[in-house]
């Protein structure tokens, strides 16, 4: 048994600011009023989390990428069978992450368009019609129940793997290590400053986007006559 190094430090980063960014989100439309402006500003940190993890994804360490744990066919049978040997997100984990990026990446696309009708529009309201901001906000709405429901078997299934099957799945989200059998030891390679410089600049260009830097600026409103 060896320990090795196994999540880099991106990939945690992402992972944990991605929690906080999630949870000040729902908490924040929960609240309503004033705290839509935070809302707002938490769905546009998602943005740009999940624009980082994608690239990452392409260009980060071996374990961080998406054609190491993206599972196919034979290897989901394989684990369902009980013979998958392997490092990082086991085959239905790998699922996971894709569903997560997935739903959490709609919802916080669907909000850069959605209004409450009253207060908050989002910083992309004006790039469709009102009729497709009524759409996409239902969308929008109907969507966070689903979050709810994923975020809740994916804590059930890290505890469950945690203390029923004895693999502890935290510990290495903060480390980055984890303790193996040498046999399945792999040296991490790449992800190094160039693919985390150009995975950040991404990211930024996406949140620029999102907030409305490619729209041209409003109208000015109609001058006062003092009536």
């Amino acid at each position: 048994m060896k320990s090795i190094p196994l999540w880099d430090l991106p990939t945690r980063l992402f992972h944990w600011l991605l929690v906080l960014a999630v949870t000040g989100s729902l908490v924040t439309v929960n609240l309503g009023g004033t705290w839509m402006l935070w809302h707002e500003r938490f769905g546009l940190a998602i943005v740009g989390l999940i624009s980082f993890r994608l690239m990452w994804g392409l260009v980060g360490s071996t374990y961080a990428r998406f054609w190491h744990f993206i599972p196919g066919p034979v290897a989901i049978s394989a684990y369902l069978k009980g013979e998958w040997q392997g490092l990082g997100h086991n085959p239905l984990g790998g699922l996971s992450v894709l569903a997560m990026l997935g739903l959490l990446g709609f919802q916080a696309v669907s909000g850069l368009f959605a209004t409450d009708a009253i207060a908050f529009n989002g910083p992309l309201y004006r790039a469709v019609s009102s009729g497709w901001n009524d759409t996409i906000t239902s969308w929008h709405k109907l969507t966070e129940w689903f979050i709810y429901g994923l975020i809740g078997l994916h804590v059930a299934t890290v505890f469950f793997y945690t203390l029923v099957k004895k693999d502890n799945l935290i510990s290495p989200m903060i480390s980055g290590r984890k303790i193996v059998d040498d046999k399945q030891h792999k040296e991490r390679q790449g992800g190094g400053a160039i693919a985390l410089i150009v995975s950040l600049a991404i990211a930024s260009f996406a949140v620029w986007v999102a907030s409305g830097g490619l729209l041209p600026p409003p109208p000015p409103p109609p001058p006062d006559l003092g009536w």
